[in-house]
């Protein structure tokens, strides 16, 4: 992921144009832990980078390094150190380009990866090995035993499809908008891009695809009715093959407030912490921000 957000970024000015062309260094890791219910993430790189330019003016071509040593979660991205040099000779207007406007958008790009490693680990993505999922799911059960009465219905653990146990999450939250439009961000294209900042397919009609956060879930819509209620069958990609959770959102206009009643039926036991984030994080969140900058366009 770092070298599709990285690779090929470019920056031009009045010195010329740079490239960054490619990865020549990555060492490190980026992992993923859940505790008490939440979601702890741990990444830590050493990068080094090879840019390419040419000068505006002469058409001179040079080349050159960025080096980022510690990329980690100790450090907010603007405070990460970005190291930039250039191989001997002249063009050092393409460095001062790359150590302005380069960087800027070099710590943007990564502020891209960082989003893109949190939706990932979210959704799933790193599944426990056979080995070790007896043990995890014995252990998510001692853990979870007391909580799961709040978040779980007791008739909600089952089998189903591929033979794997499940669990029904419900959730509410209340949005400051009123229902139709909090239903057309789920149901409208450019909505749904907006909140999850990534390309999507939204055939919001029953038996219409969605797919969503470059793939990683995928569905269709069962059920709508407009300003009330959505039914889509949902899954996410690391799931089992052809698993899916029925999801259920109602609308419940308040006056001038929405309550959003979730109802996620069929999540996989060992994804219910993942999936209950995926939510929180990716889907409400998000779109409590989209609605907050549409209130403030509009002010």
């Amino acid at each position: 992921k770092l070298k599709e957000v990285l690779v090929g970024l470019a920056v031009e000015g009045e010195a010329g144009r740079c490239e960054i062309s490619e990865v020549k260094q990555l060492e490190g890791e980026a992992s993923c832990s859940s505790r008490k219910g939440k979601l702890i993430f741990f990444y830590e790189w050493n990068l080094r980078l090879g840019w390419k330019g040419t000068v505006k003016e002469s058409g001179e071509k040079h080349k050159g390094s960025v080096e980022i040593p510690n990329l980690s979660e100790e450090n907010e991205v603007d405070d990460t150190e970005i190291n930039i040099s250039k191989k001997k000779g002249e063009g050092d207007v393409l460095k001062d380009l790359m150590r302005t406007e380069g960087t800027t958008k070099v710590r943007e790009a990564l502020r891209d990866y960082l989003k893109a490693l949190k939706t990932e680990f979210t959704l799933g993505m790193i599944l426990p090995t056979k080995a070790t999922a007896g043990r995890e799911l014995v252990a998510e059960q001692k853990l979870s035993g007391t909580a799961m009465q709040d978040s779980v219905s007791p008739q909600s653990l089952d089998t189903v499809g591929v033979k794997i146990p499940t669990v029904k999450i419900l959730m509410r939250e209340t949005f400051n908008s009123p229902a139709d439009e909090l239903y057309s961000i789920f149901t409208t294209k450019e909505l749904v891009q907006k909140f999850s900042k990534c390309p999507a397919v939204v055939e919001a009609e029953k038996g219409g695809k969605l797919r969503m956060f470059d793939g990683c879930v995928s569905g269709e819509y069962a059920e709508l009715v407009p300003s009330q209620r959505i039914v889509l069958k949902w899954r996410c990609r690391s799931w089992p093959d052809e698993h899916y959770a029925t999801v259920t959102l109602n609308f419940k206009e308040m006056a001038a407030q929405t309550e959003l009643q979730l109802e996620c039926k069929g999540v996989p036991l060992s994804n219910e912490d993942s999936t209950r984030q995926c939510w929180k994080q990716q889907y409400f969140e998000e779109i409590r921000i989209l609605l907050q900058q549409s209130q403030n366009n509009m002010e």
